[in-house]
């Protein structure tokens, strides 16, 4: 303490106190400027034994990418733009694409923090008002990827938790309360232990089969709770539920060890949004399932589900949902009970309805396309193609001689793609852009900004809209799914290309394969 107790009086005093100060100690310390920038982070190791200099946040760290930025042949800074947006892209695509065991039948519930602290201004227009948009968006997209799973709104004002919306897989109902919320104001203080108090009450009858999940935005630096948070935190660990915090001020503690002990240890499903983008980032993260973690394998067990086709009716009938007069619908497979939409449960007799489509779309989580990796320069050469296999928009022209340039040192292809730009020793003409983004190939091939996106597999060329395509939206290879040999350039076409495509990239996302089977929940 007698190290430490200088710099916490000489950075609380006001300056005329630091000038007096400065006389009587003999001048040991500056001013407050300068003895605030010589503080150093440090802490005791406990065994009275020094210190150790931690980390620096990352929040800390200067990034000045401005130094890196050089003019293409034209003299302008186009092509930098342009190689910036294609690293953001690239950076935001890339991700782990590990087959592993994850919960497709997902229960989750959706908190939105209505307190008067999303007033705030820093994120355009409001916190509040960008928060229900991206709400709005969230659920959309959540659905359109886990078509077979549950969705609840709840929202936190005047210190209580109020519920939005009901468990439900319909979005058009969540959709409908969340825009409710735009004419209101945001008022109160939050509470983070009654609505995890809610959320548990509301996933309490959640089956065994799936998961159970809490997505928090939290706009505000405290939570006002009735009682000790800490023994809800028990009950949220005791009922398996895992909890996920997007925070937009600052990082706050009691958030992070709420996220780290209902998930295992594992505090990366806390977050702090920087601007507009990254909220929508971190926001979006929750639309994957969450990998499964089990001490034991547990046995595989299977469940029961319907698979009914939309009936017209020559005069209307009740809905079993809703009770409403409707002319069409499907009909249960098991109690021919009417609902309106699918996928839900029948009210009737319990059992899940769904599409053969729903299923098929969820099955990609298990089985995720794997990540195409950057051309060379080099390797454009070799390939002979001059357009995207899926879009058929030309490429870049190919650099004459030896005017490939260098990729990023230090980073694989997998690892993402890093925002420092270098300029490109031995850039030929105008057309060749002057910057290098993108990661080194595989192969100890280095890698140029050539726009161009391989597949593994298929080893078929694409453009970076295709990449993002493919990977977020139909998440299937177009090269592997069409089994179209590529020519290598010498006029011996590759046969293998098909059978290989189906086995290494197909199989797994081929998903019309297991519609009709049982479904494993293991």
């Amino acid at each position: 303490m007698a190290d430490s107790d200088g710099e916490y009086i000489d950075e609380a005093l006001s300056d005329d106190d630091t000038t007096a100060q400065q006389g009587t100690r003999g001048g040991d310390y500056g001013t407050r400027s300068a003895s605030n920038r010589a503080i150093k982070r440090r802490r005791t190791d406990g065994r009275g034994g020094g210190t150790q200099t931690q980390p620096k946040a990352r929040w800390e760290d200067i990034h000045r990418s401005w130094e890196h930025v050089v003019e293409g042949a034209d003299g302008s800074i186009s092509s930098t733009v342009e190689g910036l947006l294609e690293a953001g892209k690239r950076k935001r695509l890339l991700r782990d694409t590990t087959p592993l065991q994850r919960g497709i039948i997902r229960h989750m519930i959706l908190v939105l923090d209505l307190s008067e602290s999303m007033a705030e201004k820093d994120l355009r227009p409001t916190r509040y008002l960008l928060t229900l948009r991206y709400a709005h968006e969230f659920v959309t997209e959540f659905f359109e990827q886990n078509p077979i799973s549950q969705l609840g709104v709840i929202g936190m004002k005047d210190g209580l938790a109020v519920r939005i919306s009901d468990m439900s897989g319909n979005p058009s109902d969540h959709i409908s309360a969340i825009e409710g919320l735009r004419p209101q104001d945001p008022k109160g203080d939050p509470s983070l232990q009654n609505a995890l108090d809610m959320a548990r009450a509301a996933l309490f009858h959640a089956p065994s089969h799936g998961t159970r999940e809490v997505l928090i935005i939290f706009g505000a630096l405290y939570s006002s709770d009735p009682g000790d948070i800490r023994d809800t935190i028990k009950s949220i660990i005791a009922d398996k539920i895992r909890v996920s915090i997007v925070g937009l001020a600052a990082q706050v503690a009691i958030c992070q060890e709420i996220c780290s002990k209902t998930n295992g240890g594992d505090d990366t499903v806390y977050g702090v949004a920087l601007n507009e983008q990254h909220f929508r980032e971190l926001f979006f993260e929750s639309t994957t399932p969450p990998v499964t973690r089990s001490a034991k394998q547990a046995a595989s067990s299977l469940l029961q589900m319907g698979f009914p086709s939309r009936i017209v009716e020559q005069s209307p009938s009740l809905c079993a949902c809703h009770s409403q007069l409707t002319r069409g619908g499907y009909l249960c497979s098991r109690c021919q009970s009417k609902v309106c939409s699918l996928p839900t449960e029948c009210p009737a007799c319990g059992l899940t309805l769904i599409l053969s489509t729903h299923l098929a779309r969820s099955y990609h989580h298990l089985f995720p396309l794997r990540n195409w990796h950057d051309v060379s320069w080099e390797d454009a050469r070799k390939s002979k193609s001059t357009h995207c296999f899926a879009c058929q928009v030309p490429f870049p022209p190919i650099p004459d001689g030896g005017g490939g340039g260098k990729g990023v040192d230090g980073v694989s292809s997998g690892e993402g793609v890093s925002s420092n730009i270098k300029s490109k020793p031995g850039a030929g003409s105008g057309s060749a852009p002057p910057i290098s983004l993108a990661a080194p190939a595989t192969g100890g091939a280095t890698a140029g900004l050539t726009s161009r996106y391989e597949c593994e597999v298929c080893k078929h060329h694409f453009c970076i809209e295709c990449d993002l395509f493919a990977h977020e939206v139909v998440h299937n290879c177009p090269g592997c799914q069409s089994g179209a040999p590529i020519d290598d350039g010498g006029g011996a076409v590759n046969g293998q290309v098909g059978q290989h495509a189906t086995d290494g990239n197909g199989s797994g996302n081929g998903n019309g394969n297991s519609n009709g089977n049982d479904m494993d929940l293991s």
